[in-house]
């Protein structure tokens, strides 16, 4: 079956990505989010098309946009927490949505060496710490 992306659907980003993360700046293509997961510097991009469940749900210049979007949030992880080694993975398998984990990773953290995913318990960010952490990632972000 060959699933196509309606053109005319309006974007809405989905309630799961919407409870689990937090606004950070809104790029060309995508929504920029942190995970509300003290545990790792993690951010997930959102491709603002309607529909997406995959990459080549994108057309080309979508895609092209989403790789620059990507690199620009790896470079913006690894300069502002220096992290060890990155992890870039856009799975879905639970939120069917397209979107992709930018997580910074070091050898200290609790889930190390193997995924994130399921191996402690998130640590929501306080409202302190989410504030701080925003603005910081903001900072660092190129202007666009």
């Amino acid at each position: 079956m060959n699933r196509q992306p309606d053109p005319n659907a309006p974007y809405t980003l989905d309630p799961r990505l919407a409870d689990d993360t937090h606004p950070v700046a809104t790029l060309a293509l995508c929504e920029l989010r942190l995970m509300d997961d003290a545990n790792y510097p993690w951010l997930v991009l959102v491709p603002r098309v309607a529909d997406a469940r995959e990459m080549i749900d994108l057309d080309q210049a979508q895609r092209r946009q989403l790789t620059e979007e990507i690199d620009l949030t790896a470079r913006l992880v690894r300069d502002v927490f220096r992290p060890f080694k990155l992890n870039i993975a856009a799975l879905g398998n639970l939120v069917p949505q397209l979107h992709v984990h930018v997580i910074g990773r070091n050898q200290d953290d609790p889930a190390w060496p193997t995924p994130v995913w399921g191996r402690v318990a998130a640590r929501p960010y306080s409202p302190e710490q989410l504030v701080a952490r925003v603005a910081q990632l903001q900072a660092a972000l190129p202007p666009f």
